[in-house]
């Protein structure tokens, strides 16, 4: 039986998969990737919500109303290390997007009265660190953080080397309690390298009232509506996962899980 958690990827067709705050029974949240072979287009409105797009792999341009982007994309797979191209348009935007080879992008909502400016996000202007260390270190490139212009979205995508432990020690931000905690919505996009691994995904919170350990395959989409969310990658297997966020206010502050954050205090 398939967990409520988990939006299974389409292995044919445009869509790979899909989430609305209706299917995902949360209220902010939106997503959507999709695979375009040359020269196909997808056209929508951003509605009531502002958008993200994320060339995941591949070229493409994007059109919104007056404005267009040529030659978006900097790389054949999400596993390349380099940053992507990013487009942030605000509510009530018509856009198309036009894929100059086969390309995978990822369409990332979440509701806004106003936005901001629509714009190109530079895939220079993106900070890459690195989280963690040893068998936890992890490699993270901020596309849409909280210190960057946008009214209520947060995007950003991580990779993950073979064996190691990635969103741990366990932490959650499902508590309205800032400093201390934020209130978000999450999704992940998991990518999977070779595309025939898996990686393991525990969902659980402080009183187990929800707890659901998912094995998670290429393209797959976890959602995360509170509790701790860490993945673990078995070894041989590279894991690559985009991240949206949306909460009422658009700052990330997380709990560690008070039984692992020992774990921070070693240094290996």
């Amino acid at each position: 039986m398939t967990s409520a958690l988990i939006v299974k990827a389409e292995r044919e067709g445009r869509t790979i998969a899909r989430v609305t705050p209706e299917s995902a029974g949360w209220r902010r949240v939106g997503f959507e990737a999709v695979r375009l072979a040359p020269g196909e287009k997808y056209a929508d409105m951003s509605g009531a919500r502002e958008l993200c797009i994320v060339v995941v792999a591949g070229k493409v341009s994007v059109t919104s109303d007056d404005l267009a982007w040529r030659d978006l994309g900097t790389r054949e797979t999400p596993f390349d290390d380099v940053a992507p191209h990013a487009v942030y348009l605000p509510p009530g935007r018509k856009f198309t997007i036009v894929a100059q080879t086969g390309a995978e992008v990822a369409l990332c909502f979440a509701p806004a009265v106003k936005g901001v400016a629509p714009r190109l996000i530079e895939p220079a202007s993106m900070r890459r660190t690195v989280r963690g260390q040893g068998s936890n270190t992890r490699y993270v490139r901020d596309i849409l953080p909280q210190d960057a212009p946008a009214e209520s979205l947060l995007v950003v995508e991580v990779i993950t080397p073979p064996g190691n432990s990635s969103s741990y020690p366990p932490h959650k931000h499902d508590t309205e309690a800032i400093p201390a905690e934020s209130s978000l919505e999450e999704t992940y996009y998991h990518r999977v390298d070779p595309p025939q691994g898996f990686v393991f995904q525990r969902i659980y919170t402080d009183d187990r009232s929800l707890d659901e350990a998912l094995a998670v395959e290429d393209r797959d989409v976890v959602l995360v509506p509170r509790g701790y969310h860490p993945v673990v990658v078995p070894h041989g297997y590279t894991s690559y996962y985009l991240n949206v966020m949306a909460g009422p206010e658009r700052v990330w502050h997380f709990r560690n899980d008070p039984a692992h954050e020992w774990i921070l205090m070693r240094n290996d």
